[in-house]
């Protein structure tokens, strides 16, 4: 497993809430602005984007979230961002996010590829095909 700890941000709520979203090499993305930085970094930098259009009530988003940073861990030649689409809602509107979690892979700042759901086998095998298809620069 990652390294995917809750920072135990308990406000009297159950403690299912307390799942950590963000850990291992995942970004959380708090602006437009910020969203705008992390894209100019990847294209500098030739990593491919994986975003995570996410909320904190949903239960496939909190269930998927440690693999989501495990997967951060495995593979650091790719960027790994997380959005809160409550935090974030009209840039998540303007996205066209109609389910969470919803997945965005972009390279140089345009979608090459999108998953809707919380499929660990599928977003595996998008991630994978991403990587081949940039030729594995894992190094």
């Amino acid at each position: 497993m990652g390294h995917c700890f809750s920072k135990d941000k308990s406000d009297g709520s159950d403690s299912e809430q307390a799942v950590e979203f963000v850990g291992g090499n995942v970004h959380r993305v708090t602006s437009k602005e910020d969203w705008d930085q992390k894209l100019s970094e990847a294209k500098r930098d030739g990593k491919i984007v994986i975003a995570n259009f996410s909320a904190t009530w949903c239960g496939p988003c909190r269930m998927l979230a440690p693999f989501y940073c495990e997967l951060s861990e495995k593979h650091p030649s790719l960027m790994f961002l997380l959005i809160d689409v409550d935090e974030l809602t009209d840039f998540s509107t303007s996205r066209d996010i109609k389910a969470t979690p919803t997945f965005f892979f972009l390279k140089d700042g345009q979608q090459i590829d999108k998953l809707v759901g919380a499929n660990k086998p599928e977003l595996q095998k998008k991630l994978t095909a991403v990587l081949d298809s940039v030729g594995n620069h894992g190094k």
